[in-house]
C-alpha cells in the first residue's frame, strides 16, 4: 500500500466519523488522481440531503469529475472508501472508469466488489477497475459496529 492510499483511507475514516454526527451511516470516500493527489472527498449524506443516492462514493465521484479535467471519465483515478461499495456505487465506479477501488471493511449484506456481488469484475462490462480490499478494515468496521450498536438500542 502506498502512503497516498493510506493517507486517503485515514481521511476517509475521518469523513465517516463526521457523517455519524448528522445521523448518517459512517462511510467516507476520497478520490485520488493519477498522481496520488486528492481530487475530491465526501461522506454519506443520505439523511442530511434526504437523498437515497447520496452515498459517499457517488458524491466523491461527482465532485472529482468536476475537477479531473477529462469530463466524467476519471481515468487513472483511485476511489478509496471505508466500506465495500454497494451495487450502485460499484456501478458508478465502473461507469466513471476509475482505475482502482480501494476499500476497508467487507460488506457481506450489500457488498458489490466481491462479497455478495462482483460488479467491478463482471466481464460483460467494458471497464473493470483493480480492487484492493481490507485497508484499515478493522477501523472501518469498528466505526460501523459502534454506529449500529447505538441505533439498535433506540
Amino acid at each position: 500500500m502506498t502512503p497516498e492510499i493510506d493517507a486517503a483511507m485515514v481521511r476517509a475514516l475521518e469523513l465517516a466519523a463526521a457523517a455519524q454526527e448528522w445521523g448518517d451511516t459512517p462511510i467516507g470516500a476520497v478520490v485520488l488522481g493519477r498522481d496520488g493527489a486528492v481530487l475530491a472527498e465526501a461522506a454519506n449524506e443520505r439523511e442530511r440531503r434526504g437523498d437515497p443516492t447520496a452515498h459517499a462514493e457517488v458524491l466523491a465521484l461527482r465532485a472529482a469529475a468536476q475537477v479531473h479535467g477529462d469530463g466524467w471519465r476519471l481515468t487513472g483515478a483511485t476511489l478509496v472508501v471505508t466500506l465495500e461499495p454497494c451495487t450502485m456505487c460499484a456501478g458508478a465506479s465502473v461507469l466513471a472508469r476509475v482505475a482502482r477501488v480501494v476499500y476497508g471493511a467487507d460488506d457481506p449484506k450489500a457488498g458489490a466488489v466481491g462479497s455478495l456481488w462482483d460488479v467491478v469484475r463482471d466481464r460483460r462490462l467494458n471497464h473493470r477497475p483493480e480492487v484492493t480490499a481490507g485497508v484499515r478494515a478493522e477501523e472501518s468496521a469498528a466505526l460501523l459496529r459502534a454506529f449500529f450498536r447505538g441505533h439498535r438500542s433506540l
